[in-house]
């Protein structure tokens, strides 16, 4: 059985005479330990460090863990930026950190293609397609040398155990949606109707830029059908554990439960508090939270809607995998069978040991 101790080492020695290089680190196995230790590698008084992250919320992890692990000689070489403004960065540093490097672009490549000195790339979650837009960045800029992943660690005891249940159901046949037209008449449909016409309407595209409005204009109508909204309810009245609902939108957060955590929430940290604390059993949230957020003795958590990679699923269950590891988590996710959604759903789930899955 592997230790983080020994995981971190081998990692690092992935990174021996390779001036860029990603390494693929489960939750749990300590990604920051391992860039704080590749940098002290380099240590002078003068090493410049650059280190990327997707958000802010994340820089106070990075800077608690510099001291909790000894690493304090560190900060005064060591600036943050998040990569919405990488590209706006000097050129002049040692070393770069792309912390969760899957969140680098084809927009970031002007800064990249000129920066000259090492990377690491730390990430949990690495693109599944060598030739989409990140993954061709991966294999060309900072190539993974190294992986340990989820299920890894579970096995060797580094995270609880987990099970994911998929609950299917059906597109309400029902016409319950209410719309309007552009000149103010309004009329009903059902979801399987407003389904099937976005649906007609992709197939029908007749240029790129029309089949993207129209992948984008069905997600957001299945995003929002009510169906699954009563499905979260009821399941959020029989879990009797601590719960989290990753919700699509604030309205759908704010109906889905009395507590809330989301940008339009005055109360939202005050909700996570309570939250953690174990004052507030139910909560509800949007993406915001999927990711640089730990809460404790979450054993379950619902998800309204899978993407069809499995970064966001991956990020979403990591707030699940903080329990004792004797304990069980349980994910459940909803989808709509026979329809997009539920391919969506499989190849989400693809990469998580299918022993571990439930279809219900």
């Amino acid at each position: 059985m592997e230790t983080k101790d020994g995981i971190q080492e081998k990692a690092l020695a992935s990174m021996k005479d390779i001036d860029r290089g990603t390494c693929v680190l489960s939750m749990g196995a300590g990604k920051s330990k391992l860039g704080l230790m590749w940098i002290d590698q380099y240590y002078t008084d003068y090493l410049k460090v650059l280190i990327a992250v997707p958000n802010k919320s994340i820089l106070k992890s990075w800077t608690d863990d510099i001291v909790k692990f000894g690493y304090e000689h560190l900060i005064d070489c060591i600036r943050f930026t998040t990569y919405l403004s990488l590209t706006k960065q000097d050129l002049d540093y040692d070393l770069f950190i792309g912390d969760e490097i899957h969140s680098a672009k084809n927009s970031h490549i002007p800064w990249i293609a000129n920066y000259k000195g090492k990377i690491l790339g730390l990430t949990g979650t690495p693109p599944k397609l060598d030739h989409s837009e990140r993954g061709i960045l991966m294999n060309l800029y900072w190539p993974i040398r190294y992986t340990y992943e989820t299920d890894d660690a579970v096995e060797d005891g580094i995270l609880n155990d987990y099970r994911i249940i998929v609950h299917t159901l059906e597109l309400d046949k029902a016409k319950t949606l209410q719309k309007k037209t552009k000149d103010g008449r309004i009329w009903m449909t059902s979801e399987e109707n407003e389904y099937d016409y976005w649906t007609k309407r992709l197939n029908e595209s007749s240029s790129m830029k029309e089949t993207q409005i129209m992948r984008v204009m069905r997600m957001k109508a299945l995003m929002g059908f009510p169906s699954k909204e009563r499905l979260a309810k009821r399941l959020m009245s029989e879990i009797q554990g601590k719960t989290i609902v990753f919700a699509n939108t604030i309205k759908q957060a704010d109906d889905l439960c009395y507590y809330s955590y989301h940008t339009k929430n005055k109360l939202s940290e005050q909700n996570l508090e309570d939250f953690n604390s174990g004052k507030i059993r139910k909560l509800s949230c949007v993406l915001m939270l999927s990711q640089g957020v730990n809460i404790k003795g979450l054993t379950h958590s619902i998800i309204m809607h899978s993407y069809s990679n499995n970064r966001k699923l991956s990020q979403r269950l990591g707030r699940n995998l903080r329990l004792a590891v004797d304990e069980v988590a349980y994910i459940n996710v909803l989808c709509y069978k026979d329809s997009i959604d539920q391919v969506w759903v499989k190849e989400s789930l693809s990469e998580f040991s299918q022993d571990k899955i439930t279809w219900l």
